[in-house]
């Protein structure tokens, strides 16, 4: 019989690995399927981060158009302004010959009026 109680004791030591087998497997399948929820969670994030990097580029490029155009009009403002400059230059050239010449016929009226 003890080789009877032998193969009952191995039989059962057996049958104690087989279920402690089971409850690991089904411990690595549950982990595994966390871990595939987790790995989706962040596949999910991932993309979310993409698309708002994505609209952030597409801000961006829209803005560096803007600021292209807003500098080319203050190029254009900045041009009129020294044009505008230097037409004033020459008006007040022009008005000061005016005030000399104005100057020179009062004067001359003065004198003419003194002689009278």
């Amino acid at each position: 019989m003890s080789e009877m109680d032998d193969l009952r004791g191995r039989l059962a030591a057996l049958e104690a690995e087989v279920d402690r087998l089971r409850e690991e497997s089904a411990a690595t399948r549950t982990m595994a399927a966390m871990a595939d929820r987790d790995s989706a969670e962040v596949r999910t994030s991932l993309r979310g981060h993409t698309q708002v990097l994505n609209a952030i580029r597409e801000d961006q490029i829209e803005q560096r158009q803007a600021m292209t155009s807003l500098a080319e009009a203050v190029g254009a403002l900045v041009a009129g302004q020294v044009e505008h400059g230097r037409m004033l230059e020459e008006q007040g050239r022009a008005l000061e010959t005016l005030v000399t010449g104005q100057t020179a016929v009062l004067e001359e009226l003065r004198r003419l009026g003194g002689k009278q």
